[in-house]
């Protein structure tokens, strides 16, 4: 396969260069490279694992079958500390979620197992779920989070 060669403007040399490189490269394409053995070469793969890059694989202590490795019982090891706990979710907000949360959960369940409510039930459900969520809503902080903030608390 030849490269489209385009007529030089004035015989520039470049052009000779890049068209006697082209050549090169399609008369040797598929040759394997030729490596010479010099002393500055890099050796070449050992026998060894991982061809000798960790070091002499005899200079660490071979394991025998008859002993396992067992942890020592007696060694401390790291305890971490109690974790603080929870923080407490207010009452109103509680209340608030519940009726998020649980209005749907209890219209769900009764429509699956087809079980009769009062209609004042119902309407007091859906007043809950409504009345939860504005709380919810008005409550939330007015201040904008910071840009840089990315959530994590140390």
């Amino acid at each position: 396969m030849q490269p489209d060669h385009q007529p030089s403007d004035g015989g520039d040399g470049a052009d000779e260069a890049e068209e006697r490189a082209w050549r090169a490269i399609v008369e040797n394409y598929g040759d394997r490279a030729e490596i010479d053995e010099s002393p500055t070469a890099p050796p070449q793969a050992s026998s060894a694992p991982f061809g000798g890059r960790f070091g002499d694989p005899s200079a660490f202590p071979a394991e025998s079958d008859d002993e396992p490795f067992v942890a020592d019982e007696e060694e401390e090891g790291f305890t971490p500390p109690e974790p603080p706990p929870l923080p407490r979710v207010e009452p109103d907000r509680l209340l608030a979620w519940a009726g998020v949360l649980g209005s749907p959960v209890v219209l769900l369940c009764a429509l699956l197992f087809s079980i009769g409510m009062p209609v004042w039930l119902g309407y007091l459900l859906v007043a809950a779920f409504v009345g939860g969520f504005l709380y919810l809503v008005v409550k939330m902080p007015r201040e904008p989070r910071d840009p840089w903030d990315d959530g994590a608390q140390v």
